[in-house]
């Protein structure tokens, strides 16, 4: 069988397993996005929380992806949840490293300038400092986004929702004329995904940052 006569065959039970897949990967990322942001904010002027903040999250993306779907199945159980929580663990670090590069790199002048016009500091934060930091920041975000997009096929191990579960079951019917379309097919929806999310956060990007800041 062919690709284009799986696909033709196979369409509509694709499309719903790319949504679930995409739903997944949209949920992980806000989660990510709100946790990373938080976390960045709470330590980027300190040495010692910023370092441990990167540690902890960069020591997340380096374990396996399958053994911590499987650590998780112990206390979260099968389905969608050990598959968000793992997720958004991976989606961590890109969006923890950039908010706080982001912040450290803001012009000390423009805040000085700003504290001198009586600017508190959480004022400065959310008027200044997030506003002139926030390119680098949704850079990050559009990374863990195709990291999260990846690896969200593994889920499928947990029984989470997504295009994962076709490559599994493509590899346990290698040799079958359904198996190498199954998982191409499979393949060729998560690279859609991924590309559609990054083209998404572009747009996101230009039309969230000021004018005077876009390159």
């Amino acid at each position: 069988m062919s690709l284009f006569d799986y696909l033709n065959a196979q369409g509509d039970r694709l499309l719903g397993l790319a949504i679930e897949h995409a739903q997944i990967v949209i949920v992980s990322v806000s989660i990510s996005t709100v946790i990373g942001v938080l976390l960045g904010v709470l330590t980027y002027r300190t040495n010692g929380p910023r370092y441990v903040a990167l540690g902890v999250t960069g020591i997340f993306l380096t374990i396996p992806s399958f053994a911590l779907f499987g650590l998780l199945i112990g206390p979260l159980g099968l389905g969608a949840t050990p598959a968000i929580v793992a997720l958004v663990m991976y989606g961590l670090l890109p969006i923890v490293r950039n908010t706080i590069v982001g912040l450290r790199s803001v012009d000390p002048a423009v805040v000085e300038s700003a504290q001198g016009m009586g600017m508190g500091r959480y004022r400065r934060l959310l008027r200044i400092e997030l506003p002139l930091a926030w390119p680098v920041i949704v850079t990050g975000i559009r990374v863990a986004a195709v990291i999260i997009v990846g690896i969200a096929a593994i889920a499928a191990v947990v029984n989470g929702p997504g295009l994962g579960k076709d490559i599994f079951r493509a590899l346990a019917r290698v040799g079958t004329p359904t198996a190498i379309p199954q998982a191409l097919s499979a393949v060729l929806g998560i690279i859609i995904i991924a590309i559609l999310i990054d083209l998404a956060f572009m747009v996101v990007a230009r039309l969230t940052t000021s004018r005077g800041i876009r390159t």
